[in-house]
């Protein structure tokens, strides 16, 4: 097995309001979670206490994080280790497979940053730790991140409006233009336009039109491109 990066099933099914809620519920906590979706594609999300310490990965049901209908996982694949304040992913040369992050194969220990994609064969495990390492985020992803995406103050406020069902109920779709143009004082045909501005900068312009609201929204609850004091 070469070094190369790997070709992932996860993500391809859109997340549902439930699943926005959850991961957003989970950044307010602020601790470390890692989420991911498991053979049905529902979504998988475990937070990492630090009474944890360490935690298996594997293809055994016994694993702490058990990705048990992946052929590709080694029974005993993976470990993510607390070292000191930081967490780590080690692969000892267990896994048949190889472990990879953001696209790079690891060996040994590897320190994890906020939003590090882990491969464990075919399954794509995130890595969220949104108040801790002194803000630190990988390097790999931080280049052209959603963070990094301008916004003006109504785009902004389109955004916030857009979202907000979402992060007020589990179970709620996001906004409706009527119900956006309602809140941020635009006629609908303006927040379509601020919409499609919003769409293309954030990479969803080629996405079926019903896909990209829930894309989008998805995008900018985990990404802290909103902070929940917005809402």
């Amino acid at each position: 097995m070469s070094g190369e990066s790997m070709a992932t099933t996860d993500e391809t099914k859109p997340p549902s309001p439930r699943d926005l809620k959850e991961l957003l519920d989970a950044e307010r906590a602020g601790l470390a979670f890692v989420h991911w979706r498991d053979a049905d594609g529902a979504q998988q999300l475990l937070t990492l206490t630090p009474d944890l310490g360490k935690l298996t990965v594997g293809r055994r049901e016994g694993s702490d994080i058990p990705l048990t209908w992946d052929p590709e996982v080694s029974r005993a694949h993976a470990m993510l280790e607390l070292v000191g304040e930081e967490w780590t992913v080690a692969d000892d040369g267990l896994s048949r497979n190889g472990t990879f992050v953001n696209g790079s194969r690891i060996h040994g220990h590897h320190r994890l940053h906020d939003r590090d994609g882990m491969t464990f064969g075919k399954t794509r495990v995130i890595f969220r730790e949104p108040f801790g390492g002194q803000g630190s985020v990988s390097t790999a992803r931080a280049h052209g991140s959603p963070n990094a995406v301008p916004l003006s103050e109504m785009q902004r406020k389109v955004l916030i409006a857009l979202c907000r069902p979402v992060v007020d109920s589990s179970t709620a779709t996001p906004a409706t233009n009527p119900r956006i143009a309602e809140e941020v004082h635009l006629s609908v045909d303006a927040v379509k336009a601020h919409l499609r501005i919003l769409f293309d900068r954030f990479g969803l312009g080629d996405l079926p039109q019903n896909e990209k609201r829930v894309r989008l929204v998805s995008i900018v609850l985990t990404s802290a491109t909103l902070g929940p004091h917005e809402f």
